[in-house]
């Protein structure tokens, strides 16, 4: 009964979540737009939590940015911006590419999900995108905790040259990357590529391209939980 109960909450949120913010054409529109950020996206937030760290040199990882912090990181001179969320026609995104439009920065796009192993092409995609970006350059996710500390790991082993093991700690608590919910799948994925390179050693972009599997690799990470949990 309680769980039926709040699985109709949740579906009445989603839809009265879904049903504006998609718009900031017209004052409005923008003020509606405004609250849906900060109340449905916790822009707020992020006004003063920035999660934002240099991974290597001239590369920055982040949670998701609001306007101040676009222009300071600008200034910074900042040239190319990865969302990690994709495009979308919603709220954040449209703030978002306005931010970068008006900054003079230019928006890439390589999208993950936080809780979902990623298919081949999706991180083949952020491989390419991360190498053709101009730098200085910083990518994000909403948290800046999970899908930003994976592609911090996927940067540093590839273009760095640094080991799994030592890339895997972008990864941790310090990042309020949180390894026993489902977003510990991101983490999952390296350990299975570590376990792979232990075997006999090989690039981690060659192994995505030639043996990664999303599939079974959720399967595996998903036989892990507790079925309340898969539920």
């Amino acid at each position: 009964m309680l769980t039926q109960l709040w699985e109709k909450i949740e579906t009445a949120e989603r839809r009265f979540r879904r049903s504006f913010g998609k718009d900031i054409s017209t004052p409005g529109s923008r003020a509606l737009s405004t609250l849906h950020y900060n109340l449905f996206d916790h822009a707020w937030l992020r006004s003063f939590w920035t999660n934002f760290w240099q991974i290597a040199p001239g590369v920055w990882r982040s949670n998701h940015p609001t306007h101040r912090r676009f222009e300071k990181y600008a200034k910074m001179g900042i040239k190319s911006v990865i969302t990690l969320r994709g495009e979308e026609k919603y709220s954040h995104y449209l703030f978002e590419k306005e931010s970068c439009e008006n900054l003079g920065l230019t928006l890439l796009h390589a999208k993950l999900w936080a809780r979902m192993a990623p298919k081949r092409e999706r991180i083949l995609t952020l491989i390419e995108t991360m190498r053709s970006a101009e730098k200085p350059m910083m990518f994000h996710c909403k948290s800046g905790a999970d899908r930003a500390g994976f592609a911090s790991a996927v940067y540093l082993m590839v273009f760095e040259g640094v080991p799994v093991e030592e890339a895997r700690k972008q990864l941790g608590l310090k990042y309020v990357h949180l390894e026993f919910t489902r977003t510990g799948i991101q983490g999952y994925i390296l350990d299975v590529y570590a376990a792979r390179n232990r075997r006999a050693p090989i690039a981690f972009e060659e192994w995505i391209a030639t043996e990664y599997d999303s599939k079974p690799v959720q399967a595996g990470f998903d036989a892990k939980r507790p079925p309340e949990e898969l539920a």
